[in-house]
């Protein structure tokens, strides 16, 4: 009997997404998701409601709810680098 041997054995998830073309979608995706936790998070340890954030931001509830939403990609820089002042935080980026 002999076993059929896997293609993808040795192969990194990376280059599975590489193959399959959606790298960079996983990638921004997995970013947001970590940024909305984040962001979450200090606010929780805060106690800074949904409500206050938006007064602070001077924006709408429905905003926050967008800029906390992991699924929601809509959220520009410039409201998230406003969104980590207000928690007391700062956006990084770098090219790689």
């Amino acid at each position: 009997m002999t076993k059929k041997q896997n293609p993808h054995v040795g192969s990194t998830f990376e280059s599975w997404l590489d193959e399959q073309g959606i790298r960079e979608e996983v990638t921004a995706a997995a970013i947001k998701e970590v940024i909305a936790a984040q962001l979450a998070d200090e606010m929780k340890k805060k106690g800074i409601t949904k409500a206050r954030m938006a007064e602070m931001m001077e924006t709408s509830r429905a905003q926050i709810d967008r800029l906390l939403d992991p699924k929601n990609n809509s959220a520009t820089l410039e409201t998230l680098m406003r969104a980590a002042k207000v928690v007391g935080r700062q956006l990084r980026l770098e090219l790689v």
